[in-house]
């Protein structure tokens, strides 16, 4: 079952950290996506630009609304994320655990949904 692992982080805090610091996170989230290739469960992930750059739309009666940044008003905010193959809820979360940005903000686990053809 495929996982995505919403990584989310306190940007301020993430962009003051010493550089040897914030280097050595950036070394182990590199580290472990290759440890999950090695174990056949990566699929993919990335971190995301600044929220400064995030563009939120939406479409009500027709009519698009564009806002500036992320619309979720928050203290974290979506950093990153793991796409992750996982036998179950269980082995997600033990994948999860170990991911290194975890350590300096949360990771959300959900599985994702897969649409069946509807009948004809």
């Amino acid at each position: 079952m495929k996982y995505l692992c919403l990584v989310y982080q306190i940007e301020a805090e993430v962009d003051a950290l010493p550089g040897k610091e914030y280097d050595a996170i950036v070394e182990e989230v590199l580290d472990y996506r290759e440890e999950l290739r090695a174990s056949g469960h990566y699929i993919d992930s990335s971190p995301l630009e600044p929220v400064s750059s995030a563009t939120t739309l939406r479409v009500r009666h027709g009519q698009v609304t564009i806002t500036d940044g992320p619309f979720a008003e928050t203290r974290e905010q979506l950093g990153g994320y793991y796409l992750i193959d996982a036998t179950d809820l269980n082995d997600a979360i033990r994948i999860a655990a170990k991911m290194p940005p975890a350590r300096i903000g949360s990771i959300e686990i959900r599985p994702l949904k897969t649409f069946k053809p509807r009948s004809e």
